[in-house]
């Protein structure tokens, strides 16, 4: 049994789903791991990560206007506001989705479906410096 451990720094320009599939598949084929458990984790509380379609960047739009509804930035709703409007509306987002995910690993590659992509989703108005951490376990 084998470990790796590896750390992407991704750059966002504001809100939205940022594609980070194929810096963690080649990651992950670079290891020399044939069947495995990645853990992807990212290190923050107002961004998350998300397996989702990424055929049709509609879905990415549908899915941002959704949690525009859901946790709409209203300095009149919130107490928490230190960072400004978009502050409790981005962790309020981070907890209805995840920081992590597992995803299985055969033949040296994560096992994702088809129309499957990983993504950092930005939940702050301004870009940001995100750190999504990988750990790969296995033979």
């Amino acid at each position: 049994m084998r470990q790796s451990l590896h750390t992407l720094t991704i750059g966002t320009r504001g809100k939205g789903l940022v594609e980070i599939t194929r810096p963690v598949v080649d990651w992950v084929a670079g290891e020399g791991i044939g069947t495995g458990l990645l853990t992807v984790f990212c290190r923050h509380t107002s961004a998350s990560l998300l397996i989702q379609e990424n055929a049709d960047p509609d879905v990415r739009t549908d899915l941002q206007a959704f949690f525009e509804t859901i946790a709409p930035e209203d300095p009149h709703r919130y107490v928490h506001a230190d960072e400004g409007p978009d502050d409790m509306p981005a962790h309020l987002r981070t907890a209805l989705t995840t920081v992590q995910l597992s995803i299985p690993v055969a033949n040296g590659r994560p096992v994702l479906g088809t129309w499957q992509g990983i993504y950092l989703f930005e939940h702050r108005s301004r870009p940001h410096r995100r750190e999504v951490v990988l750990h790969l376990i296995g033979a």
